[in-house]
């Protein structure tokens, strides 16, 4: 522990007496300083033993007295030592008077007691305390290091609640509790989730404090890893501030934390190069090779229904948050995931059917959806937008089909400006919401342009009754009826329709372009 005022008393070669302030002698001392000046108080910094001859105060001026005092008890001084027998042979009343009044703790220095001997008590009693403080934290730190290499970030954690007498947890790059020491801190370290997705979003390293003298505990939030975003985030909560060799006990376990981290950074990296290797092989068509690489790597991922997910992004960001939040959702529910990124902006995902990742997904592109409705923007505004496809479920032996599939929903979720569009939509609704693209506008307009203008003339109602006839699969008597005319006016305007067009109406992908064209049109009125 610092030297405190009582200590200083208790040191039987200071022969110091106390004359005031008996209540407040256990308040650490920072520094002893010496000062003769009327008005010290502009060069303190609060925590000191003053000590004095009072060379120059007045005894007879009270008011100066006073005065004297409560800018010291002010500036933060912790203890006015009086020397006495040098200028005066007894500490003045009024002094006495006014330190007990205001709380400050009033020492008499006799003659044969030097202010260095006080300073260099002061001074070894803050060096062996500090001595103390780096020797317990060098071996907080063996201890840690031990438990980091015995039982991994667990053992670690539980090693750095008991040297800070609190608790820790360990979040990983989602901002998800991965671990907690002891077991009960973990519902108090999943209420920190903002406030360390907050800490995420500053540049690394970064650290907060949260909570206080009002709160459960005081937190501290420090980021890990050293890249440019982290990859995982340490708290650790206590009752009070951290003293010197807590502090020691924390940068110890951040440093090896990140290590940890940083290690497996690499692995992760030999684990990206396999899972390509993987995709690649299952996209060519040999399943068996690909579960020889991957091994034990995937569980039973490549045998299980699984969907493959493509996500696309200009920019990248957003593929980062879409691969942390599906690996984050996999990790806890114990689902095996694969993850591949096909450059900085394409992601394909291969994520067992009905699990909690092809969950996340989605409720991460819903977020997203909301995001960009809640800014106004219009659909397809932004370049770097996130679009992701998702497949029906498939096997290892469809995988190539699978992400043929997925790659035709990212198509249309680009076209739509949506975030995420499944397959088996497209394939349970209407081809209708197809049409809506300035491509195929432009073919319609193109097609039915002739008839468009002959219409225009007043010389029939070729694009109506075509239309009619169309919808009536070529019965002449039921579309002459829907026109309200007789059948051979509605086989004279048909055969001026294939007269005007060029094209036989006996084709079916002739009449197949015009329906799709005639439907183009309709969407885009």
């Amino acid at each position: 522990m610092p030297p405190t005022l009582a200590s200083l008393v208790h040191h039987t070669a200071l022969k110091l007496t106390v004359r005031a302030g008996e209540d407040r002698l256990d308040v650490p001392v920072r520094w002893a300083h010496v000062s003769e000046l009327a008005d010290p108080v502009p060069y303190m910094e609060g925590g000191e033993l003053l000590l004095t001859t009072a060379l120059k105060l007045d005894a007879d001026d009270a008011k100066a007295m006073r005065r004297y005092v409560k800018r010291l008890v002010g500036a933060g001084v912790v203890g006015l030592g009086f020397a006495v027998g040098v200028n005066y042979d007894e500490i003045p009343e009024v002094l006495v008077d006014t330190a007990q009044e205001e709380g400050l703790p009033l020492l008499e220095v006799p003659r044969r007691t030097p202010f260095i001997a006080i300073s260099k008590a002061v001074s070894a009693a803050i060096a062996a305390d500090q001595y103390r403080s780096v020797t317990a934290g060098f071996a907080a730190q063996r201890e840690l290091t031990k438990q980091a290499l015995t039982d991994g970030p667990e053992g670690l954690l539980a090693a750095l609640a008991a040297q800070v007498d609190g608790w820790a947890a360990l979040y990983d790059a989602s901002g998800a509790v991965v671990a907690t020491a002891p077991e009960w801190a973990g519902r108090r370290a999943a209420r920190l989730t903002a406030d360390v997705e907050r800490l995420r979003d500053r540049p690394a390293p970064a650290s907060s404090v949260v909570g206080g003298p009002d709160n459960e505990d005081r937190v501290e939030l420090h980021t890990l890893g050293t890249g440019r975003r982290p990859r995982a985030a340490l708290a650790v909560g206590t009752e009070s501030a951290l003293g010197t060799a807590e502090r020691y006990a924390v940068h110890s376990a951040i440093a090896l934390l990140t290590l940890t981290t940083e290690r497996s950074r690499s692995l992760r990296a030999a684990h990206e190069r396999i899972g390509a290797a993987v995709l690649r092989l299952l996209l060519a068509g040999h399943p068996d090779h690909a579960r020889a690489v991957a091994g034990d790597l995937y569980g039973g991922l490549l045998d299980a229904p699984f969907r493959v997910i493509v996500g696309e992004s200009a920019d990248g960001d957003p593929l980062d948050g879409l691969a942390e939040v599906v690996e984050s959702a996999a990790a806890r529910s114990g689902e095996a995931v694969l993850v591949v990124a096909e450059g900085p902006e394409r992601l394909v995902v291969l994520a067992v059917d009905g699990g909690a990742a092809v969950e996340a997904c989605g409720e991460y592109a819903a977020t997203r959806e909301a995001e960009r409705a809640a800014g106004g923007q219009e659909q397809g505004d932004e370049e770097h937008e996130l679009v992701v496809g998702l497949s029906a479920p498939a096997g290892p032996i469809a995988a190539a089909g699978a992400y043929k599939q997925a790659e035709q929903a990212l198509s249309v979720a680009r076209r739509r400006g949506r975030v995420l569009v499944e397959h088996e939509q497209l394939a349970a609704g209407s081809v209708l919401p197809l049409l809506a693209d300035d491509a195929v506008r432009a073919f319609a307009d193109g097609l039915l342009r002739p008839l468009s203008e002959h219409d225009a003339t007043g010389r029939g109602d070729l694009v109506a009754s075509l239309r009619a006839w169309l919808s009536r699969h070529g019965q002449w008597d039921a579309a002459a009826a829907d026109l309200g005319v007789h059948r051979h006016t509605l086989r004279y305007r048909m055969r001026r329709v294939e007269e005007i067009l060029g094209r036989s109406l006996d084709d079916p992908d002739v009449r197949m372009e015009l329906w799709l064209a005639l439907k183009a049109t309709a969407a885009a009125e």
